[in-house]
């Protein structure tokens, strides 16, 4: 793999608007070599469609045009909204450290996805018991808040993984994410705001309200990117941009999941989209708003399977799909080695 720059921690949140991370990018010379290689395979060039893609991608990131196996962290942060006192969901805020509960005893889905596609799980729950601020009323964190929360994720990524799982566990979080793409792309609320946890009708209508008002309360004062977060984002939402900024300083890939990870990582697209060059999309959320802001991030979700659950759980389905496209692009015998003749030029 490339040379990993592992950072302890990052000293300022205008540090993060400042850095571009240009002098840590992909190996273009793996990037060829794999391309070269995969031209190579049994195969009709390009039949293999996405899975292609997604071998030359790791091979550019871990340095080598063969990628040996690798380790898989999936990180699940865990964060409280005060903007539940709203009633934008129709879960109590007592769940999310109840399921954090469950994940520590194995029984939740990301559980059993990544025992089966083989990640280690790490559950970093972030002060469950201090929920963030009420942002219909006032700013979610304090920019001290943000950059903490910020720092748990970046000290949460382990240097000797070849890629990073991201989701999240926090009831009320798809408010939050409504609202800091509403906040940093615009169009209307309606367009990012969706039933979240199951919400009837009129409680949709109360929620899509309270993103649209909340968004009009802190534009005057939000300049960047970072100003959005610390506005209406979460703790969950905050370490997963740490923990984007801490891989892509180790040249460690990383895989998204859903609308409210997405949503984060859509703080750093907005800085600079070159930011997320090390991120795959793991899968296309049935919440309304991923949609839009797959196509506004200008990336292919690996998978869509009309999943909402979160918790990092679309990305985990999808590690087996990379696991996939590397095994044939490893493993696969070219066409000189099984002695097939290959395409005529005619």
């Amino acid at each position: 793999m490339n040379e990993k720059k592992m950072i302890d921690a990052i000293d300022s949140l205008d540090g993060i608007l400042a850095h571009d991370f240009a002098d840590v990018s992909a190996s273009q010379r793996a990037f060829n070599e794999a391309t070269a290689h995969q031209a190579q395979l049994t195969k009709p060039e390009g039949s293999l469609g996405q899975l292609e893609d997604i071998a030359v991608f790791m091979a550019s990131w871990h340095g080598k045009a063969l990628p040996a196996d690798f380790d898989a962290q999936a990180l699940i942060f865990a964060g409280n909204h005060g903007i539940c006192d709203q009633g934008v969901s129709a879960f109590p805020q007592s769940v999310t450290a109840q399921m954090v509960e469950n994940f520590e005893r194995g029984g939740a889905a990301i559980n059993q996805l990544c025992k089966q596609n083989n990640a280690k799980l790490n559950v970093i729950p972030i002060d469950l018991l201090s929920p963030t601020q009420d942002f219909s009323v006032k700013s979610a964190m304090s920019p001290d808040e943000c950059l903490a929360a910020i720092n748990i994720g970046v000290q949460s990524v382990d240097a000797n993984s070849g890629l990073i799982i991201l989701g999240e566990m926090g009831i009320g979080n798809t408010t939050s994410a409504s609202a800091l793409c509403h906040g940093l792309f615009g169009h209307t609320a309606d367009d990012w705001t969706g039933r979240g946890t199951g919400l009837n009708d009129a409680a949709l209508i109360h929620k899509t309200e309270i993103v649209v008002s909340s968004v009009g309360l802190h534009r005057p004062q939000c300049q960047t990117p970072i100003d959005w977060l610390c506005a209406v984002g979460g703790r969950e939402l905050a370490a997963i941009v740490g923990a984007i900024i801490a891989a892509r300083m180790a040249s460690i890939p990383v895989l998204l999941d859903g609308f409210i990870c997405s949503s984060a990582a859509a703080v750093l697209h907005a800085i600079n989209p070159a930011l997320l060059d090390h991120a795959l999309l793991g899968h296309m959320s049935a919440e309304p708003g991923h949609k839009r802001l797959i196509a506004l991030l200008d990336k292919e979700p690996i998978l869509s399977l009309n999943m909402r659950l979160g918790e990092g759980s679309g990305a985990a389905v999808a590690l087996g799909v990379i696991r996939s496209a590397l095994a044939c692009h490893n493993g696969m015998a070219t066409f000189a080695d099984a002695m097939v003749d290959t395409k005529s030029d005619e």
